[in-house]
């Protein structure tokens, strides 16, 4: 097995996992350098790195533009000129430059609790625009493959179960739009519970709506930083009312979030509860 294989090995598992990565090859090169076309290097979310670029100095840039790459998601191309005068304390006399292409290698997963109207309407639009989608309900026969397609994932039981087992990579977004008050509480609650932070965590509703299960949690010494991240009302303004309409502007939200646009302001559902 060479390098190459482990780092395809790498990429894989991060993916599975969902924890955050980025893969730098390097594209062209000119002159003398320490690495080649296409030698790879994949930076895992915790700083550790799979194969190599040509070491030293320049993997050390690579590896900062990685990081980046993996909190933005936007791929970037970047050149180096390894030379002294570029970097004084390398002592590189190579004089060559290097051209490295980084991407993300982690795609968003998208957990969508509650399989009603604006639930499943959503999940087949997010899945179109390249989300990983999983759905979540108490209720199995909202779960049939007939209204949620496969690559969606569909995934029936108590939201207690299901949603303590949801969130577990650095990307993971959370869309709640369960029938009621009660079942949106478990969620979060049993979310809460785990410890993790999901990138975001939106709930259908009204202002009031958010008042109230956020004063609940609190009142049970639930972590502030987590109470404060729910997003209610869910969605960007854009006049919705059907679910589909609803659907449409949860999910612009979305990919603003994961390309790193500006947000508009947040959707004021008219329709709160009965779409979902």
């Amino acid at each position: 097995m060479n390098d190459t294989d482990d780092i395809w090995e790498a990429v894989v598992a991060a993916r599975r996992s969902g924890k955050a990565a980025a893969l730098a090859t390097i594209v062209s090169t000119l002159g003398s350098t320490p690495g080649k076309d296409p030698m790879k290097m994949l930076v895992l979310s915790d700083g550790t790195i799979v194969g190599s670029v040509g070491g030293g100095c320049l993997e050390a840039e690579v590896w900062d533009h990685a990081k980046t790459v993996m909190v933005t998601l936007r791929p970037t191309t970047v050149r180096f000129s390894l030379t002294e005068k570029d970097y004084p304390d390398s002592g590189l006399i190579c004089g060559g430059q290097v051209e490295v292409f980084i991407e993300p290698v982690t795609l968003p997963v998208l957990h969508i609790f509650g399989a009603g109207h604006v639930g499943a309407a959503a999940a087949r639009l997010a899945a179109t625009v390249g989300l990983r989608v999983n759905v979540y309900d108490d209720r199995a026969d909202f779960l049939g493959e007939d209204v949620l397609p496969d690559p969606i994932g569909r995934h029936p039981g108590e939201f207690e179960d299901t949603a303590t087992g949801a969130v577990s990579g650095d990307f993971d977004l959370v869309i709640i739009v369960t029938r009621g008050h009660h079942d949106d509480e478990r969620v979060l609650r049993a979310i809460a519970a785990t410890g993790r932070q999901p990138r975001f965590l939106g709930m259908i509703g009204s202002k009031a709506k958010h008042a109230v299960l956020t004063r609940r949690l609190r009142e049970d010494d639930i972590d502030e930083a987590f109470v404060r991240s729910i997003v209610t009302p869910v969605g960007l303004s854009i006049g919705a009312r059907t679910a589909p309409e609803i659907a449409v502007s949860i999910v612009a939200q979305l990919v603003a979030i994961v390309r790193g646009a500006p947000e508009t302001a947040q959707n004021e559902p008219t329709r709160p509860e009965s779409a979902s």
